[in-house]
């Protein structure tokens, strides 16, 4: 057997595995500890860590950055479920959100400040840098406060990731195609009228209403339509490759499955989420559901909302026509399966030329907390 420190986190709605890059060897052995370290490609993940859905498919290396201004650099591995595949086109907001409790905790982060400390971090997935505010208490991170996100059970200290300049992540433009809506080309399953924009990752949006849905559906109602995920998958495919990512929507599903993701958005709608409770429409600006690697997500993933709350502040886009939004008011709510969310995005001036609008940060409320830590155990 092989062996390898590991802490097993929950940053957000997800959850994976957390390494020191220095624990780990040469970089062309890490997908097969990763695979293994999931269980996968068993789709049941019954041999590893995997929990079976993209969101709790998540590895995270991280290492001591050299860069000026920069605390730690680190990049983000999805797991295929059912493949022996590792994605690292994309990154993880929420396993982002756990990142930085975990520099910290393991001594990655200098000059600690009590009440916070506001830790600086670049991803190798985007190229972008994200600030973390971590509470501190005694030289370590505090995680006991009254913080609360739609997803998670019970409270702890809050964690504001903010985003910076997350425009053009993989594609270096906000708007790919340089329209804030355009139709697509699905085949034989027709056209469809979508918004694409790019903060964080890569996104396609596209209304519920063309889709003949209502927009509230739960996960398991999501995944269990194969028309709808049929449907669903090919404006993602015809997406890939309008961005430049496959040469056709099979390449697209084959060797980039997380990106670009998919979701369907609809006016403010009362639903029952996941839990049972339920979620008035006054609660939300827009009520939205994603598409992580063909599972519709049981929340909303931290760089979905980034893009759907940029492209509310955006006139023209299929989201900014489905919001009410307040004058002056600078947040946006989404209501996803799980519940609410609510973003915070910077934008200088949403009215100027598309790829001239400046997103100088989108922030965003979390929590994390280390669940496991030990020793990872595989195959030789």
């Amino acid at each position: 057997m092989r062996k390898f420190p590991c802490v097993f986190m929950r940053g957000g709605t997800s959850k994976g595995c957390m390494f020191l890059e220095s624990d780990l060897p040469a970089r062309d052995q890490w997908d097969d500890i990763f695979v293994q370290a999931m269980g996968s490609p068993d789709p049941k993940q019954i041999d590893g860590m995997g929990g079976c859905v993209s969101s709790n498919n998540k590895i995270v290396v991280v290492r001591k950055s050299d860069r000026p201004g920069i605390d730690v650099d680190y990049i983000v591995g999805q797991s295929i479920v059912g493949q022996s595949k590792i994605d690292y086109k994309s990154n993880c907001g929420n396993m982002t959100a756990a990142t930085a409790p975990y520099a910290v905790e393991m001594g990655l982060v200098e000059d600690l400040t009590e009440p916070t400390t506001v830790v600086h971090m670049f991803n190798l997935n985007t190229n972008k840098t994200i600030d973390v505010e971590v509470p501190i208490k005694d030289g370590q991170f505090n995680n006991e406060g009254t913080c609360s996100i739609a997803g998670v059970d019970g409270t702890a200290g809050e964690l504001k990731v903010n985003f910076l300049d997350p425009a053009g992540a993989k594609t270096g433009r906000l708007f790919p195609t340089g329209n804030a809506k355009e139709m697509l080309d699905l085949g034989e399953l027709g056209t469809i009228e979508a918004t694409i924009l790019d903060v964080s990752n890569p996104m396609v949006l596209v209304r519920a209403a063309d889709l003949g849905i209502t927009g509230t559906q739960l996960p398991a109602e999501v995944d269990a339509d194969k028309a709808l995920a049929a449907k669903l998958e090919a404006i993602r495919g015809a997406a890939c490759v309008k961005m430049g990512f496959a040469k056709d929507p099979a390449d697209a599903t084959a060797n980039s499955p997380a990106v670009p993701k998919v979701g369907f958005v609809t006016a403010p709608v009362s639903f029952t989420d996941i839990s049972g409770k339920s979620v008035d429409a006054s609660e939300m600006d827009v009520c939205a559901r994603v598409i992580s690697v063909f599972k519709c997500h049981k929340a909303c993933p931290l760089t979905s909302a980034s893009s759907i709350s940029v492209a509310a502040f955006v006139p023209g886009t299929l989201v900014n026509e489905l919001v009410a939004l307040k004058p002056g008011q600078q947040t946006v709510r989404i209501g996803h399966p799980s519940g609410v969310m609510t973003m915070y995005p910077y934008l200088d001036d949403p009215t100027k030329p598309l790829n001239d609008i400046v997103v100088s940060g989108v922030a965003v409320q979390r929590t994390a907390r280390r669940i496991m830590d030990g020793t990872l155990y595989i195959r030789k």
